[in-house]
């Protein structure tokens, strides 16, 4: 079997379901029509074959039995049969077979002149023949293919449309639910495909939206509960880190003194942060956009987040339009994020073109993990990227969604990561 060719399968691949489903039905049924079909006329070929060769053997025995008693053929027309001795168009191999004295039958009905033929020798070394014309008979096998060709076109017909309309239904179905859960992944955890069936009956594409369905509610349930859970934890904390931050403003100078007011510190920060992105999971963040001129707005920002970083195109870039404070968040923590992981403090670069903003560090890099599957919160990645609660490239993500904003995590040659802000422009 010679194997399909390349460009057929791709050309399969290119296919949706509905038109591979509808396709195979077509050649299915195209097979068996043509296998019906061809069974058809070769039965009725047979059928007139048979009635051919009985009909010109009976008219050859009527012929010998005019000849042996007039002496002559009747003007060599016997009813529909044109009766001949010798006849130089005979066959061969039915004028052999008669001389050898046996009564046989030829049948023609390729050629452009269908015909019957009978024959037997007839007084001594003569061969009386009988030819009778298939036209008719030709004709009607021609009629019968016709109407196995109109019959099978339309049988075709009908299979591909019932096999479109019952696979569009079902791409129709895979489609949304595919785009249910596109829309999952995205973070709307209402969406939801409906009932599509009846739940345990023997439909699967209903079977598969009620999985979906419960699967969907089911991580509602748990993320909800996530959310809910950080959000009280930093609740709670609030108030017993007051506290303590105002008991370690009390205690007398020293070195012990500052460690504790470090990790007080600290601790406050994580808190601040956990309730920030509790804010961000629960979509409650209100942005108020304005116009401003990227250059100065980047500018006024590094140096309020007291890193040491360079600065360049902050002149040429344009206006965009965002909320100045998430937006001093977001590069704030990208900044704070490559200071603290990119090996040389003074080696941080901001970029501004356009309407983005790049932050690039020459430290190890991103590991791939992040780059994949995108950052997580207390995940820092590697322990060559530090230590960390993973928290701060989670908020500049959450932070850009909210202002229409749109961060990317790359690597840089020879080493070092980027993340580029892509604002949207006034």
């Amino acid at each position: 079997m010679r194997p399909v060719p390349a460009r057929w399968r791709d050309l399969l691949r290119a296919l949706g379901l509905r038109w591979k489903i509808s396709v195979l039905l077509a050649v299915g049924c195209s097979l068996v029509a043509v296998t019906i079909g061809a069974l058809i006329h070769d039965a009725r070929q047979r059928q007139v074959a048979d009635a051919a060769r009985a009909s010109a053997v009976a008219q050859l025995v009527r012929v010998r039995q005019v000849y042996e008693l007039t002496g002559r053929l009747d003007n060599d027309k016997v009813g529909e049969a044109d009766a001949r001795i010798d006849c130089p168009t005979l066959a061969p191999p039915l004028r052999r077979a008669a001389l050898e004295g046996l009564r046989s039958t030829y049948l023609e009905l390729s050629g452009p002149h269908p015909a019957v033929w009978a024959a037997r020798p007839v007084g001594g070394d003569h061969v009386l023949s009988v030819r009778q014309s298939l036209g008719r008979e030709q004709a009607e096998l021609r009629e019968l293919d016709r109407q196995l060709v109109a019959y099978g076109a339309v049988v075709v017909g009908l299979a591909a449309g019932g096999g479109a309309a019952l696979a569009s239904r079902l791409s129709r179905a895979l489609r949304t639910a595919a785009e249910t859960a596109r829309r999952i992944s995205a973070g709307d955890l209402e969406a939801r495909i409906g009932p599509a069936g009846v739940p345990g009956s023997r439909d699967e594409v209903a079977e598969l939206s009620w999985a979906v369905d419960t699967m969907a509610a089911s991580l509602q349930r748990r993320l909800e509960a996530e959310q809910r859970f950080t959000a009280d934890v930093a609740h709670e904390l609030r108030t017993p880190l007051t506290g303590l931050h105002t008991a370690a403003e009390l205690l007398p100078a020293g070195r012990p003194t500052e460690l504790v007011r470090d990790r007080v510190a600290a601790l406050r920060t994580l808190t601040e942060d956990l309730l920030e992105v509790a804010r961000l999971d629960a979509d409650r963040e209100e942005p108020r956009l304005d116009v401003h001129r990227l250059g100065p707005l980047v500018e006024a920002v590094v140096r309020r987040s007291g890193v040491a970083a360079r600065v360049v195109g902050a002149r040429g870039a344009a206006c965009v339009r965002t909320d100045v404070r998430r937006l001093e968040r977001i590069l704030t923590n990208l900044l704070v994020n490559a200071r603290r992981h990119g090996g040389d403090p003074a080696g941080v670069t901001v970029t501004v073109s356009g309407t983005s903003v790049t932050v690039r560090d020459r430290g190890p890099g991103f590991p791939e993990r992040v780059l994949r599957e995108g950052p997580q919160r207390f995940l820092t990645g590697a322990a060559e990227r530090g230590r960390g609660t993973g928290l701060g490239l989670t908020i500049a993500l959450g932070q850009a969604q909210v202002i229409g904003a749109r961060v990317t995590l790359a690597n840089t040659a020879p080493s070092g990561a980027s993340a580029t802000v892509d604002l949207p422009e006034a």
